[in-house]
């Protein structure tokens, strides 16, 4: 038993159920439990802010109201389960029924991870936490060493990103609901996969909010993208706090999670002398310690601030790692050629050898689509505080028809784009069905119930394409079938060209792992040479007594490439236009010395490992 336990909303005791909760505004809550038809109702008492008691005979499985002064019925907003959406009553549940089998679970290291990104709701047929535990042996047998869930906490309607939450404790039944999820996470621990949990802190959706009738929660001082921002620093901000730090422990504790993702924090907002990211992160890392496992927080931010992931001691928020953007849109952008949109501060080749060495491409320069300088250096953080990716739910989802890189770029181009990341210095993420250039593409899509709001969508999507110049039809957000042409089939893994992108990122991941200037990345040990005019990288990677090469041909003609740096002979390991991953008859050098003319094939990864000495 772990000595940490959830302070909030409906908790079976014996002989009833403890019911707690903040409304520090309200003069009266009671408990109304719904129990064969009948309503019965409970007065709880004023404990300081909260309101709170324990109901004899109450029992896991009833449904339940609070009533606020007598007048106004709404769900518990620290609710665990809601079985008939987002309007519908809580439901009390019991969070020690699950009998978990990960008591040896310890965690995996951050540098190990090898991140999965997936959407429960379109992994599979079924759309479920069961279905996608089918394809955890897919995922162990790809290399894969962390499954990353996109929002999973109840949302309205059946189909959703997960970004507009609104009960931040209640796995969706859709999915499976409470029993589902742990029976995932435990699934996942005894084949040695991580699972990290996207969680959004800096707003919640509008519909089914109900958040505002318990107490300030929100503040009008800061907006988001997306309303009001989360009140972290203004009256009544204690209570806030406790509220989404206790939810990052429930996850921890109730759920076995290895990882939290935060969504956009740069959405959240907070002047107070101690961030909520800092406290958040020292109270999770705090009960991993308590509970003998490693737990990681990593943030998904466009600041390009490294205070996110500095440690506490030297002034920073303690984090451990964030996505970083500019990787992704200076290899989007030499790939693809795109420059509308935030990608017009990219494209050029000096920009990609900056997000190799250093990490932020933008640290204190001038951004022309901000029009601003942006960011700080970040080249004295270590490599794994990056996670890097060339897709992710919001780089497909948020184009106009959700289109992946496989509709538009080669199959060369594609091994190239796997080779960068998944050798990088950094963190690598993989969007599920990038493995095999899943060909289906991910659009946004929601099943909201309220037709002011479907519309109000709708609306939003087509404006906020205009910037990116995408004279094409938007899908329909809440259209069925525009979730439903997002569903994957790795299957297609068997075919054609899919077959040998899968085997080539497969072969990434072992080399990644098996060798130790991959698997033990400092920024000391890596060295990147550019030869701008030819589009060719060279990325020499040290440890451990190894020496490895890495060539990058980003053009799409043959290169000669003056080979420099390098000690000793190299043997190839690895060819990307090998007949073996789909290429044709090789013609590139078995051995590699110092001073030779390398001729790089178009797109072409190769990879030489230093021959030891006799």
């Amino acid at each position: 038993m772990i000595s940490w336990q959830l302070d909030l909303g409906a908790r079976p005791v014996p002989g009833g159920v403890r019911f707690r909760v903040w409304a520090p505004l309200a003069a009266s809550v009671s408990v109304i439990l719904s129990r064969n038809g009948n309503e019965e109702a409970a007065p709880l008492e004023r404990d300081g802010e909260n309101f709170s008691g324990v109901i004899s005979g109450a029992a896991a499985g009833d449904r339940y109201w609070y009533l606020i002064d007598g007048y106004l019925y709404r769900p518990d907003p620290a609710s665990r389960c809601q079985p008939d959406g987002v309007h519908g009553p809580s439901q009390v549940v019991d969070p020690d029924a699950f009998g978990w089998t990960d008591d040896a679970w310890r965690g995996i290291p951050l540098e190990d991870l090898i991140t999965y990104e997936l959407h429960v709701g379109t992994f599979t047929p079924e759309g479920t936490f069961d279905g996608a535990m089918g394809r955890l042996d897919y995922l162990v047998e790809l290399g894969i060493t962390a499954v990353e869930l996109m929002p999973v906490a109840q949302f309205p309607g059946n189909r959703n990103w997960g970004y507009d939450g609104v009960f931040p404790y209640a796995p969706h039944p859709a999915y499976g609901g409470v029993a589902g999820l742990k029976r995932f996470v435990d699934a996942c621990h005894r084949r040695g996969l991580a699972v990290i949990l996207d969680v959004v802190y800096n707003h919640l959706g509008p519909e089914g909010n109900y958040l505002h009738a318990f107490a300030p929660y929100f503040t009008g001082h800061y907006r988001t993208p997306w309303g009001d921002a989360v009140n972290y620093d203004g009256p009544y901000s204690d209570g806030v706090r406790h509220y989404v730090i206790a939810n990052a422990l429930h996850w921890v504790a109730e759920y076995h999670m290895d990882g939290l993702r935060l969504d956009a924090v740069h959405g959240i907002y907070d002047f107070s002398a101690r961030h909520i990211l800092a406290e958040l992160a020292d109270a999770v890392h705090s009960l991993a310690g308590c509970l003998g496992r490693q737990v990681h927080v990593i943030a998904e931010s466009d600041l390009n601030n490294p205070r996110i992931v500095t440690d506490s001691e030297h002034g920073g928020h303690g984090l451990d790692a964030q996505w970083s953007d500019d990787f992704h849109h200076a290899l989007h952008t030499l790939l693809t050629g795109e420059r509308r949109g935030y990608y017009e501060d990219f494209g050029d080749f000096s920009q990609m050898l900056t997000a190799l060495r250093d990490g932020f491409v933008y640290a204190g320069t001038y951004s022309r689509h901000r029009r601003r300088r942006h960011g700080s250096a970040s080249s004295h953080l270590p490599p794994e505080r990056f996670v890097v990716c060339i897709q992710n739910h919001d780089q497909v989802g948020n184009r106009a028809r959700g289109d992946r890189l496989s509709s538009s770029l080669s199959p060369e181009q594609l091994k190239l784009a796997a080779a960068m990341v998944i050798l990088s210095p950094y963190l690598p993420l993989l969007f599920m069905g990038e493995e095999y250039g899943e060909t289906a593409p991910f659009p946004f899509f929601t099943s909201h119930g309220d037709p002011d709001l479907v519309e109000a969508v709708r609306k939003g999507r087509r404006e906020e394409f205009a910037a990116f110049g995408w004279d094409t039809e938007v899908p329909d957000p809440q259209a069925e079938e525009t979730f439903r042409s997002a569903c994957i089939d790795p299957e297609k893994r068997h075919r054609e060209m899919h077959r040998h992108l899968f085997a080539f990122t497969r072969e990434l991941i072992r080399l990644r792992k098996a060798l130790p200037p991959f698997s033990d990345s400092t920024r000391q040990g890596t060295s990147v040479t550019g030869f701008g005019m030819e589009q060719v990288l060279m990325v020499n990677r040290h440890g451990h007594g190894d020496d490895v090469i890495c060539i990058f041909n980003l053009s799409g003609v043959e290169r000669p490439v003056p080979v420099i740096g390098i000690r000793g002979r190299h043997r190839k390991i690895l060819d990307s236009t090998d007949s073996c991953w789909g290429g044709g008859k090789s013609s590139t050098p078995e051995l590699l010395d110092q001073g030779a003319l390398l001729l790089m094939p178009p797109f072409a990864v190769l990879i030489y490992q230093e021959v030891p000495l006799p």
